[in-house]
Formats: C-alpha cells, sequence, structure tokens
C-alpha cells in the first residue's frame, strides 16, 4: 500500500502540473501581463499539495496498520483509482471551460450537470471535435494512471512497534499538508491569489480544488466574506441608495415601503418582459457595438431606451434574479436555485397578483433548467410555457424551441387576452452555444453555426414579432421591456471586467415617449420602473429605483467571487478577504487605479451584506 500510495502522491503532483504548465503556455501573455509564472506555480504547488493530502488520508492512516493486507490495500486502491478520474476528467474539460467562461471548473460546471440532456446535446452539436478529442485524452490518461497504481500489497508488515509513530507522524504530515498553512485560517483561493486577472488567479488553483471549492461554498448558501458593518448602518445606506419614500411600513423588512406611480392610469397596462439570450452591448449598433442588431437598433429609437444599464451577473439565472425579483448579486447562487427563497420570495409575479394580474412565464427551452419551474411557481406565476406546451414548433434545438416559435407563443397568448391584466416573462434560448436557428431567415455570413449569426436570427425574430404586435389590438395597452439577461462571453484581465456587462434595454408600447436615456443604472432598477410605468401605487421591498423619478447613477456586478460596485466612472472591486481596490472606468479603456474612497467602499460592503442579511432572515417577500 505505501507503493500505491507514494505512486500517487508522484503521479497526481505531476499531473497537475503538467496542466497548469500548458494552461500558462496557452494564456502566457496574460499571465506576463497579470503577475508572472511563478507566483502562479508556487501557489499551485500549494493547491495540489492540499488537496492530494486530503484525497490521501485515509489510506495513509491505514497504511502502517493494514498495508500488507489485501482488502484494505484493494480498497485504498479503489479510492485512489477513482480520485485519479476525477482529477483527470476535471483538467482534461478546462481548457473549452475557460474558452466559454475565462475561468476554471467552478459552480457552473456543477450546476450544468444537473441538465445532462441539454449539455450533452449542446456538446455534440456544436463541441463534437472537442468532445470527441477530449474524450480520446481522457481514456488514454485514465488508462495510463491506473496502470501506474498497482493494487499489491506490501510484502512486509510495518514493525508494531512502529505502528503508532507512524500514524502519528503521518497524521500530522498530512494534516498540515492538507491546511496548507501555520496562519489562522486554512488555505483557501484568496490566499494564492497575486493577479488583478481573475483567470490568472484561477489558474492557480487545479480544476478538482476550484470545483470542490464551488461545492463547500454551494452547501454553505454563505457567500464569502467581503468584511462587517453594524446592521443599523447597512440598513441606513441601503435606503440612501433606494432612494425611498415614506416612512418604513415593517421595522422588519427596512426597504419594505409604499411607492406612488409615475403614469396616473384607468387600467394597468400588461407587462411583457422579453428577455433576450446572451445579447451583449457589443454585437448592438445603438450602443457603439458591431452593428448585429438592425431590428433592436430601429426598435430604440421608437421607446425609452436605456443606453447605460449593466447586467449583475454571467448566467442566465443571475438575470432573471434581476429583473424578476429586483434582488441584488451575491457570491452564492442566485436566488432561483437556494432554499429558502422557493416560496415567500418577493417577485413581480407576487406583487402584481394584488392587482389582479395573471402571471406566466415563457420559456423556448425546458423551464426545470436552472429551477425555473419550481421558483416561479412558488413565488406568484400561475402558468408556465416552455417547449413542451408550445404549438407545434418548426425548429427544437438543443437548447429548444427557436424564438420564432417562442415568439409565436407570445403573440397567440397576448392576443387571447383575457379581464385581467397580464404580467408576461418571455425567454429566449437560440442565441446560445452551439447557436442552433432555422435556415432560411438570414443570410448567415461566414460560418453558419456561429455567435454572430445567433445575433443576426435573435434579432430578426424579434423584430418580426413586433412586426406583428404594433398592429394586434393589445399593443396600445401592453407595456413591452426588452433587456439582455448578460453578454455572450464575459471575460477580460481586469478583476470585474465592466465592459462586459454592459447589455441592451428598452421601454416600448402603450404610451412611452422615444428617449435615449444614458444614466448608469443596474438590472435591479428594471422592476421597480415597469410597476411606475403600469400605474401601479404599490408596496415593495426593491433595492432598486423607479427612473422615471429617480437617478441611481450606480451599477452592481458579480463576476465570480468579485463583486463590483460602478458609481459615476469610480469603479470599487471587493474580494473575498482582500482589501477594496478602486478603479476608473472609462468604456474602452484598461481599468486605472485610483486612491480608495472609503464612503464608497462602506457603500459597496452595503450592497453585498444587505442581500445575504435578507435572504438568511427570509426579509425579502411581498407584503402580503
Amino acid at each position: 500500500m505505501r507503493q500505491l500510495i507514494l505512486r500517487f502522491v508522484v503521479l497526481s503532483l505531476v499531473f497537475l502540473t503538467l496542466s497548469r504548465l500548458a494552461l500558462m503556455a496557452w494564456q502566457w501573455p496574460r499571465i506576463v501581463e497579470g503577475g508572472g509564472w511563478w507566483p502562479l506555480l508556487r501557489g499551485g504547488w500549494r493547491i495540489d499539495t492540499s488537496l492530494i493530502a486530503l484525497i490521501c488520508l485515509m489510506p495513509a492512516l491505514f497504511a502502517p496498520w493494514l498495508g500488507h493486507r489485501r482488502w484494505p490495500t484493494l480498497l485504498s486502491g479503489v479510492w485512489l483509482r477513482l480520485w485519479w478520474c476525477v482529477l483527470v476528467l476535471l483538467e482534461v474539460s478546462t481548457p473549452q471551460f475557460v474558452l466559454e467562461y475565462d475561468l476554471r471548473p467552478n459552480r457552473l460546471y456543477v450546476e450544468y450537470l444537473s441538465s445532462p440532456r441539454e449539455v450533452a446535446a449542446m456538446l455534440w452539436q456544436g463541441y463534437r471535435m472537442v468532445l470527441v478529442t477530449g474524450s480520446a485524452a481522457l481514456v488514454l490518461l485514465v488508462w495510463g494512471g491506473w496502470r501506474c497504481l498497482p493494487l499489491r500489497p506490501d510484502r512486509q508488515p510495518l514493525r508494531l512497534r512502529w505502528r503508532p509513530l507512524a500514524s502519528l507522524a503521518l497524521t500530522a504530515l498530512l494534516f498540515l499538508a492538507a491546511r496548507g498553512t501555520l496562519a489562522h485560517r486554512p488555505i483557501n483561493p484568496a490566499m494564492v491569489a497575486f493577479s488583478p486577472d481573475l483567470l490568472v488567479n484561477t489558474l492557480a488553483l487545479n480544476s478538482t480544488y476550484s470545483v470542490a471549492y464551488a461545492l463547500y461554498q454551494m452547501g454553505n448558501e454563505r457567500p464569502l466574506s467581503y468584511g462587517s458593518m453594524e446592521e443599523g448602518e447597512m440598513q441606513r445606506i441601503m435606503r440612501e441608495a433606494a432612494a425611498a419614500e415614506g416612512a418604513v411600513l415593517d421595522p422588519e423588512q427596512p426597504l419594505q415601503r409604499r411607492v406612488m406611480s409615475s403614469v396616473d392610469r384607468a387600467r394597468p397596462l400588461n407587462i411583457v418582459i422579453i428577455i433576450e439570450e446572451s445579447l451583449g452591448a457589443q454585437y448592438v449598433g445603438a450602443l457603439g457595438g458591431r452593428g448585429l442588431t438592425p431590428r433592436l437598433d430601429a426598435l430604440m429609437a421608437q421607446g425609452w431606451a436605456l443606453t447605460n444599464l449593466y447586467a449583475t451577473g454571467t448566467r442566465s439565472v443571475r438575470g432573471l434574479e434581476a429583473i424578476v425579483t429586483g434582488f441584488p448579486p451575491t457570491p452564492a447562487q442566485a436566488v432561483l436555485k437556494l432554499s429558502r427563497a422557493q416560496q415567500n420570495f418577493f417577485t413581480l409575479a407576487d406583487l402584481l397578483d394584488d392587482f389582479g394580474y395573471e402571471s406566466r412565464f415563457i420559456y423556448g427551452g425546458e423551464a426545470h433548467f436552472d429551477n425555473m419551474r419550481g421558483f416561479f411557481l412558488a413565488n406568484g406565476f400561475q402558468d408556465i410555457h416552455d417547449v413542451s406546451e408550445f404549438h407545434q414548433p418548426d425548429f427544437v434545438g438543443s437548447w429548444g424551441a427557436a424564438d420564432e416559435d417562442m415568439f409565436d407563443e407570445l403573440h397567440r397568448l397576448l392576443q387571447a387576452g383575457g379581464k385581467a391584466p397580464s404580467f408576461t416573462v418571455a425567454f429566449t434560448v437560440s442565441n446560445h452555444s452551439p447557436w442552433e436557428y432555422p435556415a432560411g431567415r438570414i443570410e448567415p455570413v461566414g460560418e453558419a453555426a456561429s455567435v454572430d449569426n445567433a445575433v443576426r436570427y435573435a434579432d430578426w425574430a424579434l423584430g418580426q414579432f413586433f412586426d406583428r404586435a404594433k398592429g394586434s389590438a393589445y399593443w396600445s395597452n401592453t407595456l413591452f421591456l426588452i433587456v439582455a439577461d448578460h453578454d455572450s462571453r464575459v471575460y477580460g484581465a481586469e478583476q470585474v471586467p465592466v465592459e462586459r456587462f454592459h447589455v441592451p434595454a428598452l421601454f416600448l408600447g402603450a404610451d412611452v415617449q422615444p428617449r435615449l436615456d444614458n444614466r448608469l443604472v443596474s438590472q435591479i432598477d428594471l422592476a421597480p420602473t415597469l410597476v411606475s410605468l403600469a400605474g401601479l401605487d404599490a408596496e415593495h421591498p426593491m433595492v432598486g429605483v423607479d427612473l422615471a423619478r429617480h437617478s441611481p447613477d450606480r451599477a452592481l456586478m458579480q463576476y465570480d467571487n468579485n463583486f463590483g460596485f460602478l458609481q459615476g466612472d469610480s469603479l470599487m472591486v471587493l474580494a473575498p478577504q482582500r482589501a477594496p481596490a478602486q478603479f476608473q472606468y472609462r468604456r474602452g479603456q484598461v481599468l486605472a487605479a485610483q486612491a480608495v474612497d472609503n464612503d464608497l467602499a462602506r457603500k459597496a460592503l452595503a450592497h453585498t451584506l444587505w442581500p445575504v442579511w435578507a435572504y438568511l432572515h427570509q426579509r425579502y417577500r411581498d407584503p402580503d
């Protein structure tokens, strides 16, 4: 057994080092710019040693006493071989994950495993060669590793008098190696972080450690600590930031307040939110992008266009959290997937139910993905219409029905109408890898299955819908919001790549007057603004503000474990167990370091602590 353990330690260290060196060679310009190779390699060895020590703990404790027996050796061998498979699988899949998310595998890797059919279809359709090549490498490395890890017991048992000493020495050695430090806290990703480039910092980890640490955080459901603040100060800052009018209605919910609408209406408007998958500002001509969205550009000249709006995160579930619930982001999972938010959690549907609205969610894919069905039905939505309920969709790809089929369903439901006003959230899927869409709708440029052509198709489908909507009976009494959930890829060397959070948003329909609004705003401001424009005097606990009455001049962005608070052109970045860092943000330019403004740092800290407090104490709920 001693030989088995020793070989596993050496084999794993060599493999993880070679994998890291290959990733470093691939990303060499960013390594040099981000702080150099030695801190990365040194930090990587610390993390690798810690992980391997934890894996070897059980076999090493058996070895002095039972290493010469067959069945303990067999158990230890199975254990170590299975861990070898995990190490290889995660390292082999790392390059493609980096291409998609500009990070090592983290909680997203695990979350996608909950939807194997969609993920398998996506990989096969869009990444077939990568999948085949990666599978071949995986099989070869697993086979080689198993051959190098013999299941032979020790030839001679350790003498009895040496066994307690050997156990004690091994326990102490492995404990110190696993802990990674003699400091107060054990080793964690912050201890090997040295670069402003988040990818460079994650390369200092190995992918098994990165995923395991993410699982630990997910199980705990408590975001990483950015600092501490007295609750009274936190609540005061948040009330000021929310431009809270009137008295606090409930002392246990300090942001719950009654807010007056900006428009008087005899009958509330229907509300439709169209969430465009992965439509970053980089593609939108009206926002200075590459001009791939002529139909959206034209619509933005016909309504209230928010030209300086920023998404709160990098995944759809984060965008849904901000747009539908108005809840600020945290490093934990979005609330759609958190246990304490599965009932009595505030959503627009919950609020609008008090005004007699009928609420529904329309999605081109399968609504169980990211727990959308469960969360929405438990928090105010009456109906869920996903691909399984669409009326004979013409095209169904890896992620679901094409956008035009989703818009057909939306148009049909809006035309059917009813006596009660309706609230609809419609979520597209076509602009998602592997970028599948029906032929004959657009003229592809270059390779048909590309993000550029998927954007063009998504824009075409959006335009086709509004051509019909403008001639329909529901147009005059319906308020539309078109907004993206996030950009298609969020990456960059900055601690928070702000430019990749820039997304389009547009209020349209009914009596909305055309205007270009260049104020700095966040996705969390959209829900309170919709309530106001619909003509509703409402009670709610939302952090965002009614843009018809207030100018927040701030945006909130969660980038993995880093939190960005943008106010004016100053970006405050909070990272776990690190001092706040401040930068000047200019679109199209590299972030420039600034002296830290303590007031801005406290405001940013309040915005990270408040949603944690509100979630854990279940204080973000419908007043009823």
